[in-house]
């Protein structure tokens, strides 16, 4: 039998990303959920894992320093940054059932520095609740919107707001839902403008895209925050500007 390493940590994620490596618990054993979420959180100050099995994340959690076991969305955290949350980002809910995906995109947003908030049970089967959010949502940087069943809650939300709004298709539903594909079809065939679609369950995914979003409604496109963006983009123009001189029939150039 052949002796593997079967872990190989891409510690160099979060300077080219923003955001370390999460852990994908599902198919993994339970040491190596904790050596990798241990060894990225020594490096980074913080890691994630998802989808790690009901049975094993408590005990996980407690083998790592000042790691949370969150037992409905089954992801472990660490986060020893203390970082203050910026920006605003807003996580909609369709359905209670839908909470497990909602809960994973809102430890992901907030994990990433967003100043997240949950806004639950505002499915469109009465208008009237998700209506009542929406100063909050005009107010937010992105909206992350899960839901199962038909899937329409994100197309009513991305026409109440001029921000982006990433929709979650979730697997919650009966028989013609077929295990989210209904939903997610509805999703990718909205007319409201402005969404994004993410995959079935994926709430992973969608927090990270609506706190990149945020950071850069936050800071532009930088990694410093203090840096001087509008030097910066000042730079970007002049240099844009040098681009596009062009010679003159005398060979000089017109500026």
């Amino acid at each position: 039998m052949m002796n593997y390493d079967p872990l190989d940590l891409d510690h160099g994620r979060e300077e080219r990303t923003g955001f370390p490596e999460v852990v994908f618990g599902q198919g993994k054993t339970a040491e190596e959920i904790r050596r990798a979420v241990s060894e990225i959180a020594e490096r980074s100050g913080k890691a994630l894992a998802t989808r790690v099995d009901e049975k094993v994340g408590e005990s996980i959690a407690q083998q790592i320093e000042d790691a949370e076991w969150h037992p409905r969305c089954r992801c472990i955290a660490v986060d020893r940054t203390k970082a203050a949350p910026e920006g605003s980002v807003a996580i909609v809910c369709a359905g209670t059932s839908d909470l497990p995906v909602a809960q994973e995109a809102l430890l992901t947003a907030q994990m990433a520095g967003a100043d997240a908030q949950l806004i639950v049970d505002v499915g469109v089967a009465g208008l009237h609740r998700i209506l009542a959010h929406r100063e909050t949502l005009q107010e937010s940087c992105a909206i992350v919107v899960v839901a199962g069943m038909e899937g329409a809650l994100p197309s009513v939300v991305a026409g109440l707001v001029s921000v982006p709004v990433i929709a979650v298709p979730t697997s919650i539903g009966y028989g013609a839902s077929f295990n989210g594909v209904t939903a997610l079809l509805g999703m990718l065939n909205s007319c409201s403008p402005g969404i994004s679609v993410v995959n079935i369950d994926n709430g992973f995914g969608a927090g990270l895209i609506a706190a990149r979003i945020n950071r850069l409604a936050c800071h532009g496109n930088r990694r410093d925050s203090t840096d001087d963006l509008p030097s910066r983009l000042g730079d970007a123009k002049q240099e844009q500007v040098e681009d596009q001189e062009l010679p003159d029939l005398e060979g000089e150039q017109i500026q």
